[in-house]
């Protein structure tokens, strides 16, 4: 019998669809003899065209024909950035975006623009599953490690957006509490130095519809973007992280198509994005990238990388956009 995923339906914007009459004991025959051979093509072609529930499946099928793990076996023929791109089709979505965030604050340094990437662009319901699978895979509390990697008011905005805990709005009509948060916006910049507490607790707390039609207000009122009027009264981190959350709500695709044009030659980037939207939006992230480069993904992507990594790319792409 097909395996059915409610979830997904044919219209969704991912790349990625449910693969038809899918067999996950059959797929897991196929990638034991493409392991035993070193046929690298073979499960790039079968990764690449699963999706994530189907993966799953298929892990669990292989443990039950060789009682090994999947992903352990998948390293011994990949190496390098191919594998990383495999290992990462092979987490859940939760375990994958976990890794994320913990790969940008290892070392030295951290990583702040994908730690904002991934916090800002998830449902409230995907941070409390990544937040879980962190403490999992790494046996530590992400908001923990959020705080200890990032200054006092930069850490303050990424726990807001991680909690995203929505206020309670009862009885005040739509077009009257948008009045009032863009009075509120509005005075916690007008002062000597602005007062970056009301915007982080108005951004984190509403729903995407209502914060974009706040976003539209000011900026048809006061005639100029958000953007701007933030880049000229914060600074540093705190700066970076309103802006971006600003450009999520307003746009999410439009800034992953930024993020790839600016970063495409940063692998983890671009891994990083096609895995966690390839079901979800890429068709919309192709569609803004096409604007923005006057290129498409797909080129982009045949043009920067070689051999079955970039088949493995190209498959998660798609297709070319003309």
């Amino acid at each position: 019998m097909p395996v059915i995923e409610p979830e997904m339906w044919w219209g969704t914007l991912g790349t990625l669809r449910p693969f038809p009459n899918f067999k996950p004991e059959k797929d897991a025959r196929a990638i034991q003899v493409a392991l035993e051979r070193k046929d690298v093509n073979t499960l790039v072609r079968i990764l690449t065209n699963r999706t994530n529930a189907q993966r799953q499946d298929i892990s669990r099928a292989y443990h039950t024909l060789t009682q090994k793990d999947l992903s352990q076996a998948l390293k011994r023929p990949l190496s390098g950035p191919l594998e990383d791109l495999l290992l990462g089709l092979m987490m859940t979505p939760a375990q994958f975006d976990a890794h994320r965030l913990r790969q940008a604050m290892e070392g030295m340094g951290t990583d702040e623009e994908t730690l904002l990437e991934v916090l800002c662009t998830r449902s409230a319901q995907q941070l409390r599953d990544i937040t879980v699978a962190y403490k999992q895979e790494f046996g530590r509390y992400l908001e923990n490690d959020l705080i200890s990697e990032s200054s006092k008011d930069f850490s303050r905005l990424l726990l807001s957006i991680l909690k995203k805990e929505q206020e309670n709005m009862q009885g005040i009509i739509e077009y009257q509490l948008i009045d009032r948060d863009f009075t509120t916006l509005t005075e916690a910049l007008s002062g000597k130095k602005a007062d970056s507490t009301p915007w982080i607790r108005v951004l984190t707390t509403r729903d995407s519809v209502h914060l974009d039609r706040v976003l539209s207000r000011w900026e048809s009122v006061r005639g100029e973007t958000v953007d701007k009027a933030l880049q000229g009264r914060f600074s540093g981190d705190l700066k970076l992280g309103l802006r971006i959350l600003v450009r999520t709500i307003q746009n999410t695709p439009l800034y992953l198509a930024q993020r790839l044009q600016t970063s495409m030659k940063k692998s983890s980037v671009l891994f990083g994005i096609l895995v966690s939207r390839s079901e979800e939006d890429l068709l919309s992230v192709r569609v803004e990238y096409r604007r923005l480069a006057s290129t498409s993904l797909y080129s982009a992507i045949q043009k920067q990388f070689k051999g079955d990594l970039q088949l493995a790319l190209l498959a998660l792409c798609r297709a070319e956009d003309v």
